[in-house]
This record gives structure tokens, C-alpha cells and sequence, in this order.
């Protein structure tokens, strides 16, 4: 007997100039069903089953592309050249100074006014079978947004279990510059319809250190915060709302969390970075990632203008944001980790999310959530 085709190509769209936007959906045959579109390269929706087997979408963003189109909000996309925040705009890469398109103040974020979440990508391969796979392909050319060099990027959507979506990021240029790319997921595990907020979700995040941000979210002229005594400890589990309203100075210049998290020099082989419970559905997620840093945001921009899927109204902490990547500014600061790429090397990012379940009762114990499974601590 043929096995059933666990990969769906179909139209999800059509942009102004009459190119059409693709949809590839990849099925584990657990449950699991990742949506991508050509869009953004973008995760347009999640189903995860729940504790009990029912499959909710566990990620904000539209029913119809139109939603993407009408207002930029990052829902799912791939972003780049460059996550994040660079301060005023600007660089030196050897010795040559660099002015990017400033989109965020005099900041430039998230890769300026056109970056790639706002570019159709090309399908380049599907992959059928036990693993389903999409690879989508976009070039960046030289001086776009400001960037230097042609940058040839490909990103790899994979279900490499029954509980987990994989998704591997590689970038090769023909002259120097920098490259830093993530993915925007808004994640709410209780369900985007579900009604409920993220604050009761418990989250864990392996890093001892955060960057303290200015009033422009850039990093301030320190080194990294340790995050002991601070409402930015998740070392061991601790529930989003429980510290977000504290009268932190960080807390309150970033209207919430917004910050990035420490976790290690970059690495070749993904480590444990952080989990998210969610008691009301028990659907716990691992992320395991090779970046070196986490950028936590509760969704503080969130302001209920922007009618989501279902036509809900997506307000503040209606979901998290947990995108690994190289730390903000980076360009910027000699002492951070560095996103330089020349001509020859093989920028690579991969991440993986791994769905399991709260045991029965025992949500938010020590022994069910804030010990990693296969994290190799």
C-alpha cells in the first residue's frame, strides 16, 4: 500500500504584482502540522496536540494572506539580513563605515523597511516521506537595505520527529558583511483562539546573563546583567506574569520582557536554551538552538488593533516571542559574540522545537519542567 503524502502544496495568496504566494504544509503522522508560507518564509501555523490529543494552532498570525500584506507584525517570518537592533543605523566592517536603512527610530531593526520577512521566497526542494521537509531560497543582493555583499540564504522547515519541527538556516556571501537570522514565532500554547494570555505560561531559560537595553532597546555600554535576584531569572521555571508588573528599571523600559538572553558561544550542534509550559492545554515546548543568544519578548506591542486569526484582537502577552540569534548590536560591540561572514564560510543556524506533555498533576513540578530531556546538561 502507498503511504499517505505527508506534504500539501497549495496558492495561499497573490501579491500586487500578480506573483503568487505558496503554501507547503508538513504533517507528522502524530499530530503535528506545520504551515509555511513562500511569504516571509514564514511559520503561518503550528497544530500541536494537547494533553488530552486535541490539536489546537499554537501560533499567532492570519487566516488569509491578506493579513500579512496589510501590516508588518513579524508573525512566523523569517527575519534578517539582520535580527534585532543595530544603533543609529550604522557600522564599520573593516574599516569601511556602513549605513543601513533606519526603520525603528534611527535604529535600524530586523533587517530595515523591506527585510526578508517581507520578501516572496522561492520553494527550492520538498521532501515527502517519514521527515517532510520544505527548503526555500532567497538572494539578497549587494547594498540592499544597505547590507554588503550577495547573500544566498536558504532555510529548511523539517518535521524531524513526531513531536518536533526543525529549522535549519544557512547563508553564503561574495564579500564581507554580517548576517543574523531568526525566526518571529509568537507562540501561545494554550492556543491562538484559546481566549487565554501567556502570563500563566511557565517558562525556564537556560542563561545565567541578559543584555540591559536604553530607551531604544539597544544595548546599554556594559557587560552583560547577571540575572540573579532579578525578574529576568527563569533559570529554574517561573511563570511569565509572575515578576512582568515588578517595578524593574528593565521591566519598565522595555514595557515587559524584551531583552536578550545569554546562553553560550555559538556552537555547531543545538543545545537545551529554553521550555514553555502552558497549564491550561499541558503542552510543554523544548527549544533547542546553536545561537548564542535568546531574545524573549511577552508581546508588549501587542495593542489590539490587528485582528488575527479567527478574528480575534491580539493584545499585550496574547503570546511569546523566543528567537535565538546573535546578540543585538552586535556590529557595534567588539565584546559580543560576532555575526561577521566572508566570502568561503557557511553561516549556519538550527533550531529545533520539541512538543511533549506536562505529566497529569504535575505541571510546573520540579522533575516535570525544569529538567531538560536530551539537552545533555
Amino acid at each position: 500500500m502507498p503511504s499517505v503524502p505527508r506534504v500539501v502544496r497549495s496558492r495561499f495568496g497573490v501579491l500586487p504584482d500578480g506573483t503568487e504566494v505558496e503554501r507547503v504544509t508538513l504533517q507528522a503522522a502524530d499530530g503535528l502540522e506545520a504551515r509555511i508560507i513562500t511569504y516571509g518564509a514564514s511559520l503561518q501555523a503550528l497544530l500541536v496536540p494537547d494533553a488530552a490529543g486535541h490539536r489546537d494552532d499554537i501560533v499567532l498570525g492570519h487566516d488569509t494572506f491578506e493579513g500579512y500584506l496589510a501590516r508588518r507584525q513579524f508573525f512566523g517570518a523569517t527575519v534578517g539580513r539582520y535580527a534585532n537592533r543595530i544603533a543609529g543605523g550604522r557600522f564599520v566592517l573593516d574599516g569601511a563605515e556602513v549605513q543601513l536603512a533606519a526603520n525603528n527610530g534611527p535604529n535600524a531593526l530586523h533587517g530595515g523597511p523591506e527585510g526578508f520577512d517581507r520578501r516572496n521566497w522561492r520553494i527550492v526542494a520538498i521532501e515527502d516521506g517519514d521527515h517532510p521537509a520544505v527548503t526555500l531560497a532567497y538572494t539578497s543582493a549587494d547594498g540592499e537595505e544597505g547590507y554588503p555583499g550577495t547573500l544566498d540564504v536558504e532555510v529548511t522547515w523539517r518535521v524531524a520527529g513526531p513531536m518536533e519541527l526543525s529549522l535549519e538556516m544557512t547563508a553564503r556571501t561574495d564579500r564581507l558583511t554580517i548576517v543574523n537570522l531568526t525566526n518571529h514565532s509568537f507562540f501561545n500554547l494554550s492556543g491562538a483562539r484559546s481566549g487565554r494570555d501567556i502570563l500563566d505560561h511557565r517558562l525556564t531559560v537556560a542563561a545565567d546573563h541578559f543584555v540591559a537595553i536604553d530607551a531604544g532597546a539597544i544595548p546599554l555600554p556594559q557587560p552583560p546583567s547577571a540575572v540573579d535576584g532579578t525578574p529576568f531569572d527563569f533559570r529554574a521555571g517561573v511563570e511569565i506574569g509572575a515578576r512582568i508588573r515588578n517595578d524593574h528599571p528593565q521591566l519598565r523600559v522595555g514595557r515587559g520582557y524584551d531583552h536578550n538572553f545569554c546562553l553560550g558561544p555559538a556552537g555547531a550542534e543545538p543545545r537545551f536554551a529554553a521550555r514553555l509550559v502552558a497549564p491550561a492545554s499541558g503542552r510543554v515546548l523544548e527549544l533547542f538552538t546553536n545561537q548564542p543568544g535568546l531574545q524573549v519578548y511577552s508581546g508588549n506591542f501587542l495593542d489590539g488593533t490587528t485582528a488575527g486569526k479567527g478574528g480575534r484582537l491580539y493584545r499585550q502577552s496574547d503570546a511569546i516571542c523566543l528567537e535565538p540569534h546573535a546578540w543585538p548590536d552586535t556590529p557595534n560591540r567588539p565584546d559580543f559574540p560576532t555575526a561577521r561572514l566572508a566570502p568561503g564560510e557557511i553561516y549556519r543556524h538550527t533550531t529545533s522545537y520539541r512538543f511533549t506533555h506536562a505529566i497529569q498533576g504535575a505541571i510546573g513540578t520540579q522533575s516535570e519542567v525544569d529538567s531538560p530531556r536530551g539537552s545533555g546538561r
